[in-house]
């Protein structure tokens, strides 16, 4: 069976990034969530890598999916260098497939003969809102992040 590999900054973890997990965890004999740091959009990050570890880790235990890895991985001078830091923290799996909804990280792994995985994003959910709403104080954002993972992020921005 292959290993599914889901990297991402995860900020927040949200319902759609649960619904990727799932996924895997149906069609993979081994899925890693890869949790990227640094790099270009490290700016835009409003929780640290040990609170998206613990948001990610509450999300999946609330699911009862107790057998996925969580892994980091900083970001990287070139593309290439980037993906294989990224198989390498999942382990180098032998088959490995990496499921994203960015054709450019597809891209990447393909050159290297890795599979992929296109994910569909869910309508409504959207990373960049989530944190606008977070910033701002619109209580919404809690319909779209899951029940575990929601208790990080209300003990950091208390509502």
């Amino acid at each position: 069976m292959s290993t599914c590999i889901f990297p991402g900054r995860f900020q927040p973890f949200h319902n759609g990034h649960l619904l990727v997990v799932q996924g895997m965890m149906k069609s993979c004999g081994r899925a890693v969530i890869v949790i990227c740091t640094g790099g270009n959009d490290a700016d835009k990050d409003l929780f640290t890598p040990e609170e998206v570890r613990e948001m990610i880790g509450a999300a999946l235990l609330s699911e009862d999916i107790v057998d996925a890895n969580i892994v980091e991985c900083s970001d990287s001078e070139s593309d290439e260098e980037w993906a294989d830091k990224i198989l390498e923290a999942a382990g180098r799996p032998e088959e490995a497939v990496v499921w994203s909804g960015d054709e450019k990280v597809r891209e990447i792994f393909e050159k290297m003969d890795i599979k992929t995985q296109k994910i569909v994003h869910v309508p409504g959910i959207v990373s960049a809102e989530l944190r606008e709403m977070l910033k701002t104080g619109d209580t919404e954002w809690r319909s779209k992040v899951p029940g575990g993972a929601m208790d990080v992020v209300w003990d950091k921005f208390k509502g």
